[in-house]
């Protein structure tokens, strides 16, 4: 009986968090007007969504934003992680608390200092450099100060994820490479990256995720670019409509595809081990 009481509460649960998921992707088939009710099904909304130019401009604006910062947090999350194998003791675990609490500091905390800290330095940098150059330019908010606040908290995931794949690593073969007068360089890219590559890549896939989807830190630091989530929330504000739901939609195909694919990246085997032995 109480298996049964848990599995009925874990349904209840489930239904809870993903039936009005599943309620927006049903409506945005429908061929109505109205966004709770499905009358027919058709594709219409999706043409009218991807035919919206101020749409299609916000898109592209999430999906740069989302790829050079996850680029940027996949080289230097992995660049950390590697060099944080050589760091041991106190020092450690320092950096491991400095790690895991920016894992779970509030995006909306992350917002604002992200703003004061891009504030300060504007203020302070850009008045020098007018005075070395006029008309240069300067630090303000926009593109590449969202690129920045989502690579700073997306770094964190990739440590972890990258950390992981490095502490299941077998070591004999790093050992090994050395035997054989392999330069570190050599080692590195012939042993350690191949091994390493499917948690690069999943955490690549992971940071995307988490920027394209992001709201809470992009509006505090976007100034004047619109970026998808602000785009779809101020078009909620004047009312939920079926193209409101065609995008919600892809948005979810789109992010359900990258963590499924992270997630298989990251239930590889190292092959190291094998090719090895062969």
């Amino acid at each position: 009986m109480r298996g049964r009481w848990l599995k009925g509460y874990a349904l209840v649960v489930y239904l809870f968090l993903y039936a009005p998921i599943g309620l927006i992707v049903l409506i945005s088939f429908s061929s109505g007007r109205q966004a709770s009710s499905f009358t027919g099904f058709s594709l219409q909304w999706y043409g009218t969504a991807f035919s919206n130019r101020f749409m299609v401009e916000a898109l592209v604006n999430s999906l740069s934003i989302a790829f050079t910062s996850a680029t940027l947090a996949a080289l230097m999350g992995t660049a950390t992680a590697l060099a944080l194998q050589r760091v041991s003791g106190w020092k450690r675990r320092l950096y491991d608390l400095l790690i895991y609490v920016s894992l779970m500091v509030p995006g909306i905390v992350i917002g604002i200092s992200t703003l004061i800290a891009i504030a300060t330095v504007r203020d302070a940098v850009n008045p020098l450099l007018q005075d070395l150059w006029a008309g240069a330019p300067g630090i303000d908010l926009g593109w590449g100060s969202i690129v920045a606040a989502h690579t700073l908290f997306n770094m964190a995931l990739v440590i972890v994820i990258v950390r992981a794949r490095i502490a299941g690593m077998d070591a004999s073969l790093i050992e090994a490479s050395a035997d054989l007068y392999a330069t570190p360089w050599g080692t590195f890219r012939q042993v350690t990256l191949p091994l390493i590559m499917p948690a690069i890549v999943a955490g690549f896939l992971l940071s995307f995720t988490f920027s394209f989807d992001d709201y809470v830190v992009a509006s505090f630091v976007n100034g004047r670019e619109v970026t998808l989530p602000l785009y779809v929330f101020a078009s909620i504000r004047r009312g939920v409509t079926p193209e409101i739901n065609a995008i919600a939609t892809s948005v979810l195909a789109v992010t359900l595809t990258l963590l499924i694919i992270a997630q298989v990246l990251l239930r590889r085997a190292p092959k190291g081990r094998a090719a090895a032995t062969a």
